[in-house]
């Protein structure tokens, strides 16, 4: 059976999965940022200009309190948000 692994997951039997470190939290990220994302489109906000709004200003009221958006991207660090979005940018 093929399985799709998220990045920085690699098989290394049939049931076990290794992160790294980095990986693992860039995933995390990915998840909540993509969450945030598709509650500003849903709600018809811009989403990328919402989210570079809040991450130039990390006002949170760029962000919708729809879908519970606003508490879930204010649990991610700024810092850690942007060093996430810098590796997926390099592919590093």
């Amino acid at each position: 059976m093929n399985v799709v692994l998220p990045k920085g997951v690699y098989s290394v039997s049939g049931e076990t999965a290794i992160f790294s470190i980095h990986d693992k939290k860039d995933y995390e990220i990915h998840e909540i940022v993509q969450q945030v994302y598709d509650a500003l489109k849903e709600k018809g906000y811009n989403p990328v200009n919402q989210l570079v709004g809040y991450i130039l200003s990390e006002d949170p009221t760029y962000i919708t309190t729809y879908k519970n958006a606003r508490s879930m991207i204010r649990k991610v660090d700024r810092d850690d948000l942007l060093q996430a979005m810098l590796r997926s940018y390099l592919n590093v």
